[in-house]
């Protein structure tokens, strides 16, 4: 391959340096699910999410070294103990990647839109198809063992019609009644209590096998905030007569032998945290009701300081990788001496 004449954007590097520490991470994790998957179909996609990272990989270190860039040192063997006992259960393997591909597919989405360069969109695109059949691949599996919580159904509208008043936006009075949940604010409460429920086995799975007391009560109160934001969207559906999701029973063993590097598990964390401000900001500026915008901006919040303070953690045990990023004029100006 020959090397581009057409030098990468800043939005470009942003998103190669960031495809790499996923996928990255994503082999660790993938790579020990593997060793003890017993159910062949789960082992199957399992296996094909860890055979697209490998290849992702190899193609991303040729773009770094074609555009004279440092490869970053994001995770490798030495981030998972692959001699440690079993951890997830065949179907929390087949969950976390589920959803894993439903993150990679806006990923590689807005990777897509923030590039311009041939060779870039090529490869964002092939990503965004993989992903697809990654998630298309472990959804049908999930239906078929019954253990994909369907989102819930409503009666089908007979005719089209228009929002005749203002108070069809209104819902932060608590003396008057609010109407009904259209079909977008349930999808969206529905999806992040989904979300939140993996937040939940992935922080206490992280929390029993870290050595470290720190980044324990750091994965701990992870699932506390989770646990919160489930029972918060939960009562919301229940008052409107809507059905919280059967969630599967995914559980993780009893396993407290280190697993995963503090690094890498502080890293994954910091991942689904900016997934979940993401899904929250999108479900806030979808829903019409002003109360439940008025949650999801709140709520965002606390995840915001959630994560500083896994930032500072891995600030001050210099596990936190620093992206691809522009000199200090004013510096190199004042320090030229």
């Amino acid at each position: 391959m020959q090397k581009n004449k057409t030098r990468l954007t800043a939005a470009e590097i942003a998103s190669l340096w960031t495809s790499y520490m996923n996928d990255s991470m994503a082999k660790c994790i993938l790579g020990f699910m593997l060793k003890d998957l017993d159910d062949k179909e789960i082992k199957g996609v399992v296996q094909y999410g860890y055979n697209l990272t490998t290849t992702h990989l190899k193609k991303l270190v040729k773009f770094f070294q074609q555009n004279e860039m440092p490869v970053p040192n994001g995770f490798s063997d030495n981030d998972v103990i692959m001699s440690a006992p079993w951890l997830f259960s065949d179907m929390f393997c087949l969950t976390y990647i589920n959803h894993m591909a439903r993150t990679g597919l806006i990923s590689y989405g807005g990777f897509l839109s923030m590039s311009s360069r041939e060779d870039m969109c090529e490869y964002f695109t092939n990503g965004l198809h993989e992903t697809s059949v990654l998630y298309n691949k472990s959804t049908r599996i999930a239906l078929s063992k019954g253990l994909l919580a369907r989102h819930p159904y409503i009666e089908t509208p007979d005719v089209t019609e228009y929002i005749d008043s203002k108070n069809y936006l209104s819902g932060l009075n608590p003396l008057a009644n609010k109407r009904p949940l259209n079909a977008i604010e349930i999808s969206h409460l529905y999806m992040n209590v989904m979300t939140n429920a993996m937040g939940v086995n992935l922080s206490l799975s992280f929390a029993q096998t870290s050595p470290t007391k720190e980044v324990s009560d750091f994965m701990l109160r992870g699932a506390e905030i989770a646990n919160k934001h489930i029972k918060i969207f939960s009562d919301i559906l229940l008052q409107n007569d809507i059905p919280t999701p059967r969630l599967p029973d995914v559980s993780v063993s009893n396993s407290v032998t280190q697993t995963f590097s503090d690094k890498l598990i502080m890293f994954h964390m910091s991942l689904i945290s900016a997934a979940g401000t993401g899904n929250y900001a999108t479900a806030a500026a979808a829903s019409q009701r002003s109360d439940l915008a008025m949650n999801y901006e709140r709520l965002s919040i606390e995840i915001a300081k959630y994560a500083i303070t896994g930032a500072d953690i891995m600030i001050k045990h210099h596990w936190m990788e620093k992206p691809p990023g522009t000199k200090d004029r004013k510096k190199l100006a004042q320090n030229k001496n």
